[in-house]
This record gives structure tokens, sequence and C-alpha cells, in this order.
């Protein structure tokens, strides 16, 4: 079996493998999201003695974190891009007018009909993941694990007796949750979780926070009728994203009638008759039938008994991990949110593809972070690779060409929309290299799913303007920008290779 009973070589340092301890388990996996299930998988495949444990699914109760495909599947990127398809139908049936679809002046939404279905599809993936493991020969325990040695996981099962196991090596891969800010009257509030599972749709929503769980919760909401107040503490969404980006989405936000109110925090919620009533620090006062807290989460460490062990957290109690991911415990690993580095599902597979290769496929590898695309699924999406223009600003030495294009979408010259798509490249004019891409507009997660190729290629401007475009189409526009629109200087010492 590669990987045990033998050595394994990391750096080019030999760590000797024991062969002569056993062990019930090669590896013992706790938690089931998209990282753990890729690692033990992966792992497995590589001859590996598997063990995984999570908490079961709850498809009617968001109370329990739990359920096979973790936090992705059961309540976050699978059931929110439902919504999202949901409320983006509302506006295309009054865009349809113009194209000639005769809509009666009513037009009706049925929340539980689509919250039925999201669920639906939420237990069929459930069950595709369940499989995959088994299929992999990979043994599920249903119940709460927690480390209590070096090699040693103690599962609390659902019956509430505690059973240990030892193993080889330890990953952790138990993801982060949605947290709460310490607001009186703050269990008035939901988070993304209950969200996805409301038995009403509200009318009236005030959602708190800027970043893309908020912007995506505000765009839903209001797609579906409801008036939505989106409170924030700067002055534009999405801190972290180009601000040139930030301001489209937030000029899309208002177009679409989605309330915002910059550099606001919430002071207090009260129940009321009418609802809850909800106090700014400006003294403004909102009435709501929903509250959501979109205010970050954090890595969900707190039951593993990590610090009686050992393994060392850093300040937001995320698990510290080498390039390999790797804990100061030479037995036990983490990947995925749990390590707080890329929050970012497609991220976390490859953190538990690369763990697999490297502790048993006897092929040592790092993660690569460089140029990982993503996106908000916001209504239009944004959706970037690569570096933002004050990244470039901060990190490259010498000039940056920037160049944008804005238009109003085809479709939206007939149906009227006044909503503009904008799209943005950096490129290094010394070496002809693009930085980073943006993009916000109709289908800019697929489009910049084949831009980020091309980064990762490491392609330059001229292999961008000597591509063909496909017309008419809005992606032609990343392959027939011609002139920067204005020109930037970075850094005075560099920061990064180009």
């Amino acid at each position: 079996m590669s990987g045990l009973g033998r050595k394994m070589i990391i750096d080019g340092e030999v760590e000797k493998i024991d062969e002569e301890a056993h062990y019930d388990f090669d590896l013992f996996v706790i938690g089931a999201g998209s990282g753990g299930v890729r690692a033990s998988r992966f792992s497995a495949q590589y001859g590996a003695k598997v063990a995984i444990c999570e908490l079961p699914f709850h498809p009617i109760s968001s109370e329990v974190i739990g359920g096979v495909g973790g936090t992705c599947v059961i309540r976050g990127c699978v059931p929110k891009k439902i919504l999202v398809y949901g409320a983006s139908f509302g506006p295309e049936l009054e865009d349809a007018r113009n194209y000639g679809w005769e809509i009666g002046e009513r037009v009706d939404f049925n929340w539980k009909k689509l919250l039925h279905k999201k669920t639906e599809e939420i237990v069929r993936l459930n069950g595709i993941y369940k499989r995959l493991l088994s299929n992999a020969g990979v043994k599920l325990f249903e119940g709460e694990g927690r480390v209590v040695g070096p090699n040693e996981v103690e599962l609390t099962q659902l019956d509430g007796a505690k059973i240990s196991y030892s193993a080889k090596h330890i990953l952790i891969a138990t993801g982060s949750r949605a947290q709460r800010p310490a607001i009186p009257g703050q269990e008035l509030a939901i988070t993304s979780d209950e969200a996805l599972s409301l038995e009403e749709l509200p009318k009236r929503v005030v959602v708190l926070g800027a970043g893309y769980i908020a912007v995506e919760f505000a765009s839903i909401w209001r797609g579906m009728g409801a008036a939505v107040d989106l409170c924030f503490r700067k002055e534009l969404p999405l801190r972290g994203f180009d601000d040139e980006m930030r301001a489209v989405v937030a000029r899309n936000l208002e177009g679409r009638g989605v309330n915002l109110h910059p550099q606001t925090n919430l002071t207090q919620l009260v129940k009321t008759d009418d609802g809850i009533k909800v106090v700014t620090d400006h003294g403004e006062e909102l009435i709501a039938d929903a509250v959501l807290f979109a205010t970050g989460r954090a890595p969900n460490t707190k039951r593993l008994n990590l610090e009686a062990v050992g393994v060392e957290l850093d300040k937001t109690r995320a698990i510290k991990v080498d390039e390999y991911s790797r804990t100061n415990i030479p037995s036990i690993w983490a990947i995925g949110d749990v390590t707080n580095r890329m929050n970012l599902t497609p991220v976390a597979l490859m953190e538990g593809t690369c763990f697999a290769k490297t502790v048993f496929g006897e092929q040592p590898t790092k993660p690569d972070y460089i140029h990982v695309p993503c996106a908000t699924f916001c209504i239009p999406p944004l959706s970037v690779v690569g570096l933002s223009e004050e990244q470039a600003i901060e990190q490259v030495n010498g000039e940056i060409l920037v160049f944008t294009s804005t238009f109003n979408p085809m479709k939206n010259t007939i149906s009227g929309r006044q909503e503009k798509t904008v799209m943005k490249l950096l490129v290094h004019a010394e070496t002809d290299k693009v930085l980073g891409a943006s993009m916000c507009g109709p289908d800019a997660p697929e489009i910049m799913q084949g831009i980020a190729i091309a980064l990762k290629c490491g392609a330059t401007k001229a292999q961008f303007d000597s591509t063909v475009g496909i017309h008419p189409s809005a992606a032609e526009e990343f392959v027939t920008m011609r002139t920067p629109t204005r020109r930037v200087t970075g850094a005075v010492k560099p920061k990064t290779n180009l």
C-alpha cells in the first residue's frame, strides 16, 4: 500500500513510517463535505483502508449541521444556486413580454413548490455522495467525531454511545459555520442555513452583510418579489473584490430594487406585532418579516478537542497547516474551510486530491492557489480570476494596462432592461501577460471558467487579441478590447513573479 509501512518523502525529507504499529484504519476523516469525500475516495483508490464520519442529514431541519456532501451540497452552493435560478425567472418573464410572449398582468410564484423541489435535489445528491463513498470502499460512520489522540478518533454515535478507532492518519475536514454578531435580539435573526428552508417566503427582508452570501440572498428575495434592505459597514459590498466591479454590483442591486444602506450596522432587533423592528446605528427603523445575518463564517473546530491533543489553531480558531495540509502533529491533517485558507468548494476538492497524492500516492503535491476563479451568484452574477486592479497595483512592479468594456447585452436591447454588462482585463505592460479578468453580467461564471484556463496557461494580451470571437456573444468582448481604458503604476518593488 502506497505511503504505508514505507517511507514518505516530502520536500526531500524522509519520514519513516512505523511498520509494526497496527491501526483500525489507514485514514480516518472527520467531516464528509466535498473535501473530506474527495480525500477519502482518492485515498481508498490508492489502496488505503479509509473511514469517514458525519452527522446525519435531516432534509426538513437546518438545526443539525450534518449530511454527506457537506455545506455546499446540503446548505450552501447547490440549494442557493437553485434559489437563484428560481428568482431569475420572475424578471425574465417580464423581459419576455417585449420578445412577443403574452403574459398576464399577474404572475404567481409558489415558494413551497420550489422549496420541495430543492429538497428533493439535495436528498438525491446526498444519496449520490453516499454511493460514491461506498463504491470506493470507504466505511461511513454516522455520528460526531473528535480527536482524542494523535492516532485516535472518538465517535459519538446517534444513540449516544461512544466508540474509539485508531488510524495511521487523521484528516479533519469539518468546514465552517455561519456566525451571529452580538446584537441585542440576535435570536430573532436567521443565518443562511435557515434562509434556505423558510416555511414561508418573507415579504420584507433586512440583510446584514456585504459578502457574497449577503448579496446573493438579497438578489434571491428581491427576484421573488420581496422588499429587501441590504445593510453593510463599508461604502460598497463585496470587500476584497475589484472596486470597479463592486460598484457595478451595487448599481445592479439598486437597479433591481434592493435598498442599499452603506456604512450602516444594526444595533437592535425587537419583535413587534407587525414583524421584526430593525434599528440601525443611524437611528433608522426598518420592519421585516425576516432578518438575515450574513456576516461571515468561522472554522468549525469547537467540538473537535484539538487543543487538548496539541493541534495548533490560529486566532480565528482555524487549524494551522503547512503547504501540504499537515498540522504540527505529523499524523493529523486538515483541508477545506476549517483551515481558513481559500474558502471555496473547488479549492477543498483540490486540497483533498493533493492530500491523497501526498500521503498515499507517493506524489507529494502542494495545492496551487494561483488563478483560482470564483463567482458571486447575485443577479446578474459577478465572476473573477487573477488579480483585482487594487491587488495588481500593490503586488506588481511597473505599468499595468487596464482594459474595460461596458455595454448593453443584446438581450437587453429588445427587452428594454437598463442593465450594463461590464468586463475588465489587467495586463502587465512589460511582459504583456494578463494578470486578472473580471465580468459582471449574464453568464459571467460560465465565461470566466474558460478565461481562467487561459490565465493558468500564462496567456498574453496578444494571444487574447489573436483569438477569434464567437459572434454575437458577450464573451467575444474579452478578445476584442484593443485600447487601454487607463494605465496605472504598480509597486516600486515587485512582489509577484511574472
